[in-house]
């Protein structure tokens, strides 16, 4: 990753939101994820690469500026995502969630590699109560040696389990709990079963189309 070009792209727009990046740091390597690729960049975004991670005053004072913009108004919602997986600056998303909690209407989503348990090494779903109206898991496959192969997590065989941990518990805690997989990337066996899988733990399965 040395040789991506870096900056301090802490909000962009993308979709109908105004996402959030707040770190480089991921335990995994998914073989889909466009951190893969040579040149990881979106349209819109010159780079997502940090030089830095922010600080929550940082990131506050971007979404401040954002607000007085004219584009403002069409955001729908708010999503903390950028190249690095979110709960690895857990103390900054917890401070922003608080923020847009207390100063904007627009609902407040979580992407997720569903491992942050792991990463802060305790259980965080309950500190989302009341900060997230939503969390979106990348499930990636119903079965844990394909899911493993795909993700490649620093955390192994511990991974998969934990994935599904959470996105048990965080449905006690957020009101909409989102697992996906993304299509042509599992067979459709592996498709229903994951169905299946999300409707024994409560959450909904969402397929997303691969961007190639």
């Amino acid at each position: 990753m040395s040789g991506m070009k870096k900056g301090m792209t802490i909000i962009y727009p993308e979709y109908n939101g105004l996402y959030i990046n707040l770190t480089n740091r991921c335990p995994c390597a998914c073989t889909f994820c466009i951190r893969q690729r040579e040149k990881a960049e979106f349209d819109n975004v010159d780079t997502l690469w940090l030089e830095r991670e922010p600080s929550a005053d940082e990131v506050i004072d971007a979404i401040k500026k954002e607000s007085l913009t004219e584009r403002f108004k069409d955001y729908k919602e708010f999503v903390f995502c950028g190249y690095g997986e979110p709960t690895e600056a857990l103390d900054v998303l917890l401070e922003v969630a608080d923020f847009l909690k207390a100063t904007f209407t627009l609902p407040v989503r979580l992407n997720t590699n569903g491992l942050g348990d792991l990463v802060n090494k305790k259980s965080i779903a309950p500190l989302f109560k009341g900060r997230l109206d939503a969390i979106s898991i990348s499930l990636n496959s119903s079965d844990p040696e394909i899911y493993e192969k795909t993700v490649r997590p620093v955390f192994k065989e511990k991974a998969y389990p934990a994935l599904l941990s959470f996105a048990r518990e965080a449905a006690l805690y957020v009101p909409k709990v989102i697992l996906s997989t993304v299509r042509t990337t599992i067979s459709v066996e592996d498709e229903e079963a994951c169905t299946r899988l999300c409707k024994e733990l409560g959450v909904t399965h969402r397929i997303r189309e691969y961007v190639g």
